[in-house]
């Protein structure tokens, strides 16, 4: 771990809430993922529980019907609502207006979104998602887009641009995509770099650059979270990273409402950028700690497991840095 990598530990360790008797349900965090379409099923329940784990207090998933049962058959500690609709299962007069309603009138209940883990590409998921994302943002919540719901900053950089909460998190294929459809060719420029570049040209939205190191750019400051992590490259992993920077957001949000004393030095825009340091941390050491526990057997449900550990790990076993 380096020195700069200690220093920014050491700065998301102050964000974290403690625990304390006079909080009550659901000031450590709201959280919804919105995904979950008939064929895919594991990624949301993935990212929703990774951020129960972490200790959001209320979890929720907004999925599809056809996803639905399958998602609540998994755990009775998540809130799966099947408001969601794929194109060959909408009645006549589902418009993606009409079906994004109910999820826009959940939206003063929660504090943070993160679409994409499992939505597919049906369009009227997309156009729907898209209703919500625009909905979200003229009350300023913040967002995390991943997997299939970075197609949105893709093909509709409107929705993002210049929206500051927002978090994408793309792999290596998703950031090239990403960067073709703004018209930057990444190769030649070194990672950190990279992002950097994609961040401005999206107008200051954060981007995790998932890879070997994880880069963390928000156009103005870049950091880069050099964990050790597992060997293992099962499909799911990123959906512990996505829950993860949910917490993350819901405990900056505790933050800056002061629901507990503290000095207040870091500001909104650190917050935020702490915040993709830390989910970045965490997914990376739950990558660890599964690998070093399961080798090649390596599952998604794996880091599951030990977000809590990780946790402990980072946050409160560890010797001061």
């Amino acid at each position: 771990m380096s020195q700069s990598t200690r220093a920014t530990l050491l700065k998301v360790r102050k964000m974290i809430p403690p625990m304390l008797e006079s909080f009550h349900k659901g000031q450590m965090g709201r959280v919804a993922v919105i995904g979950g379409s008939e064929d895919y099923t594991g990624a949301p329940y993935f990212s929703a529980m990774a951020s129960a784990r972490l200790g959001c207090d209320m979890s929720h998933v907004i999925c599809e019907p056809q996803a639905s049962q399958v998602i609540k058959s998994y755990s009775p500690n998540l809130m799966v609502h099947p408001l969601m609709r794929q194109s060959t299962h909408a009645s006549t007069g589902e418009s993606a207006s009409f079906i994004a309603k109910p999820v826009i009138d959940m939206l003063p209940r929660l504090h943070v979104l993160v679409i994409g883990p499992g939505l597919g590409r049906d369009q009227l998921m997309h156009d729907t998602c898209a209703k919500v994302i625009e909905a979200a943002k003229k009350i300023n919540m913040p967002f995390v887009l991943d997997a299939d719901g970075l197609n949105l900053a893709q093909t509709r950089p409107e929705l993002v641009q210049g929206y500051k909460e927002c978090i994408l998190t793309p792999n290596i294929v998703e950031f090239g995509r990403l960067c073709k459809s703004k018209a930057i060719d990444p190769e030649g420029l070194e990672a950190g770099k990279a992002a950097e570049t994609l961040s401005k040209a999206f107008g200051g939205v954060t981007i995790v650059k998932k890879g070997k190191e994880d880069w963390i750019s928000n156009g103005e400051k870049t950091f880069v979270s050099d964990f050790e992590g597992g060997l293992k490259r099962s499909g799911g992993q990123g959906d512990t990273l996505t829950g993860s920077l949910a917490t993350f957001l819901a405990w900056r949000k505790a933050y800056l409402d002061k629901i507990w004393e503290h000095d207040g030095e870091l500001g909104e825009v650190e917050l935020l950028a702490l915040a993709a340091f830390g989910g970045s941390a965490i997914t990376r050491e739950c990558s660890r700690l599964a690998f070093k526990k399961n080798g090649r057997s390596l599952q998604a449900s794996d880091l599951t497991e030990q977000v809590h550990v990780a946790f402990r790990n980072l946050f409160e076993d560890a010797p001061k840095l």
